[in-house]
């Protein structure tokens, strides 16, 4: 392909967007733009965090309510861990928050509350890989890097007609798009391209009529385009079981237990619990109780395996003592703060 051909698809992609850019809480319009509105590193960057593996529709609420109550990077650094993983609950992905943090408390400590505004200053802080880098410095600071998604993969797929499955050909993919990022508006164009593939190049369904590319699609040309791209079968996800001991006090506290900062759930709250496991997991009650077993399990789906809880309830008296965990008081507890599959759990003992 041409270094001309690709100039005017960039140009042609840039036209579609002025019209049909998404509005999102977390972006500037191109109209704003052109006006000399600068996009706020701190925004871009926490909405390339919270989008990591979550829709826009989940993250949108998130988004506003992070940046309401912490509206720069140094407020947040300045926060609680626990009140930001507490906000964070429900999102998923808990490393993400901890690395949210342990990134603008860099950002504060050791840039005076600045982001870096090169792609290697932006890979050197804490918690951002290569793409967060590539988009916050392409969004941000519009410097033509270029930007990969899974919506950017799927439009380059079939764009250039390419069968090789992913993950395998994530390496060829980048470099067609590396071949198209403009010098010109290459943040918009970031943009761009993920709103291609998030509106127009869906998943099923793509609405190929609409789309400012048809006539440059191969795949469009030879009717390929519902098959790509193209993936590696997936392994079959094990399912794991374990215990949740929910243990609620006479005066209606709640036992809670903060978990480990590494692993699944990482520093998050919730209810002690036995290993999770394979096989039959072993009895671990947090306290001397009388245990009563639910008929019903908490069930939730992990990125690598499927979790099956049994959930055992007991109600204990004001002055015993537990094995691990804290009571929190009933006027604290938020079932809320609770990452989802512990709000399962807790939903299970409502009449």
């Amino acid at each position: 392909m041409s270094a001309t051909r690709d100039t005017a698809q960039a140009a042609d992609l840039l036209t579609w967007y002025d019209r049909h850019a998404r509005e999102l809480p977390w972006r500037v319009s191109p109209a704003a733009r052109a006006a000399g509105v600068r996009p706020d590193p701190y925004r871009v960057w926490m909405s390339e965090i919270m989008l990591q593996q979550t829709t826009v529709a989940a993250v949108k609420s998130y988004f506003e309510a992070f940046t309401t109550r912490w509206p720069t990077v140094s407020d947040l650094a300045a926060a609680e861990d626990a009140d930001v993983m507490a906000a964070w609950a429900g999102l998923g992905y808990y490393a993400r928050a901890r690395n949210l943090l342990k990134c603008a408390r860099a950002v504060a400590d050791e840039h005076g509350g600045v982001f870096p505004q090169t792609l290697d200053g932006l890979r050197a802080l804490p918690g951002i890989g290569p793409y967060t880098a590539a988009a916050v410095a392409a969004i941000a600071f519009d410097l033509p890097e270029t930007v990969v998604d899974g919506n950017v993969e799927r439009v380059m797929a079939r764009l250039h007609d390419e069968h090789l499955p992913l993950p395998q050909s994530k390496p060829v993919l980048t470099d067609y798009a590396a071949a198209l990022t403009p010098q010109e508006r290459p943040g918009d164009y970031a943009q761009a391209v993920m709103d291609l593939g998030a509106t127009i190049c869906t998943p099923r369904n793509p609405a190929c009529g609409l789309c400012p590319w048809r006539s440059a699609c191969a795949a469009w040309d030879r009717g390929t385009q519902a098959e790509l791209p193209k993936k590696a079968p997936k392994k079959r996800k094990p399912t794991r079981h374990g215990i949740a001991y929910l243990v609620k006090r006479v005066d209606g506290a709640w036992l809670l237990e903060r978990r480990p900062d590494s692993g699944l759930l990482g520093g998050m709250l919730g209810w002690p619990g036995s290993e999770w496991s394979e096989e039959a997991p072993a009895d671990a009650p947090p306290i001397r109780a009388e245990w009563k077993t639910l008929n019903a399990e908490a069930r939730h789906t992990f990125t690598h395996f499927h979790l099956r809880l049994t959930v055992k309830t007991a109600l204990v008296p004001m002055e015993r003592t537990p094995a691990r965990g804290a009571f929190v008081e009933a006027e604290v507890f938020d079932a809320g703060d609770l990452p989802t599959v512990m709000r399962k759990a807790f939903a299970l003992t409502s009449p």
